[in-house]
Order: C-alpha cells, then structure tokens, then sequence
C-alpha cells in the first residue's frame, strides 16, 4: 500500500452562517485513504455527508484544514488549479446522474474525456468498454429519456470512471431507484471500482452495501468516526 494517502482530509471544518447564526456542519474532522481502498460514509440525513464530499471533491472550501490529493496540498490552490486536479484526480458519482439530455450513453461518457484531451477513438474505446462492463452492450446509443433509472445511473457511473480518476466520491448514488435496482447497480460500482484499482469514498444510507466496502466511518456529532460495532442511530426506517 502507498504510504501517501490518496485522499486527505487535515482537521477540516466548514460552516455557513443561516440568520446571523453560525452553523457548525463538519468541526476538525480527518480521514485518510490509500490507494485501492473504498470507505463507506453513512450518516443519518443532514449530517453533512454531501458538504464532506463536496469539500473533499475541491468544489466548496473548507472554512479550515486541508485536503490533499496524493500527497499535493490543494488548500491554498487556485481556481485553475483545483479544476485541473478535480479533472485529473476526481471522479464523482451523484444521486441525480445529470446525463446531457441531447446525447445518447456511448456519447455522455466520450465527451469528458475529450474536454481533458483524449484522441476520440481511444476516448470512444474507453466508453464502450466502461458500459459494456456495466451491463449496456445493447443500450450505447440511446438518448437518457430512452433509458431506465438504473440504466442511467450506470451511464453517470461510466462517466465519472472514464478519465481514470484516482478517487471516485460518490454521493448516495443509488438513493434515487428501487431497492433491487440499487442493490445490483450499486454492486457493479463496488466491482468495478475494485477492478479498477481506484480509492472511493461512497455515502450511503444502506449498512448492507456500506459493509461490503473495506471501512465505514460515520459523521456524527459534525466529525468521523471508525465504525467498528453497531452503533444505532435512528433515521427514518435506517439505523446506524
């Protein structure tokens, strides 16, 4: 295992003021991840699990801490600068896939990889191997309204795998389908990941998936901790 953690958080804390009243969301919180290792992040709902991957995926600044991407200090970094390495590093995966309506699955998951430079044949390869793998050989050219649910939210996954990040941060990515559908959606982004030899971080309200990953760690009381037994917190019909 690479001793440089290939995703770092350093004593993050983020809030946002709501009134004139500070709110604290994530308050010292560190976590680190070697290469090849996927941790599931659960948490009951407003816990601020989406503003740690939106923080960890250099899309909002921590209002303290750091965060490293292999080992490169991204905290003082510039606009560019973070979109360069969101663009080389990161790959996300959210509960919305948010496919361009316009273009069919082979075409949503070529294009990113054109914006960061690929030839298009090896960019056209790279995506039809990823939805082949993920169960769409007879699906590649049709438009997302010509897909199911589950359908597309294997076409999002391709896509945020497509440019080879080294993290994939994934936020609820199957809370939006049915049970069977996330269970066996959610299965493919486990094996494919692991396949593929990527470092993940995956929010998820279902304790069954999280405990297939190599960790989970719970956001409590706005800060992570290694979930090592049962810890019971009522959320709805999901407890934790």
């Amino acid at each position: 295992m690479n001793k440089t953690p290939t995703l770092q958080l350093l004593d993050i804390s983020k809030h946002f003021y709501q009134g004139g009243q500070k709110l604290d969301v994530l308050k010292n919180l560190n976590l680190e991840i070697h290469q090849k290792e996927i941790v599931a992040l659960v948490g009951p709902s407003g816990s601020g699990k989406s503003t740690l991957l939106q923080v960890a995926g250099l899309l909002e600044k921590p209002s303290s801490g750091k965060v490293f991407l292999d080992g490169i200090d991204c905290s003082e970094a510039s606009d560019a600068l973070r979109t360069s390495l969101r663009r080389d590093y990161l790959g996300f995966v959210y509960q919305y896939h948010n496919l361009l309506a316009d273009f069919d699955a082979l075409e949503n998951v070529v294009l990113p990889q054109l914006i960061a430079g690929k030839k298009y044949q090896e960019a056209l390869e790279k995506a039809e191997w990823l939805l082949v793998r993920l169960g769409l050989k007879d699906r590649l050219h049709h438009r997302p309204a010509e897909l199911s649910g589950g359908e597309q939210q294997r076409v999002a996954i391709a896509r945020a795998l497509a440019n080879t990040p080294k993290v994939l941060l994934a936020d609820e990515p199957t809370g939006n389908l049915d049970p069977n559908t996330s269970d066996n959606v959610f299965l493919e982004l486990l094996n494919i990941v692991k396949e593929t030899g990527l470092s993940a971080l995956i929010a998820t309200h279902n304790m069954d998936l999280a405990s297939k990953m190599d960790r989970e760690v719970i956001l409590k009381n706005n800060t992570l901790v290694e979930l090592k037994k049962a810890v019971k917190i009522e959320d709805g019909k999901n407890f934790y």
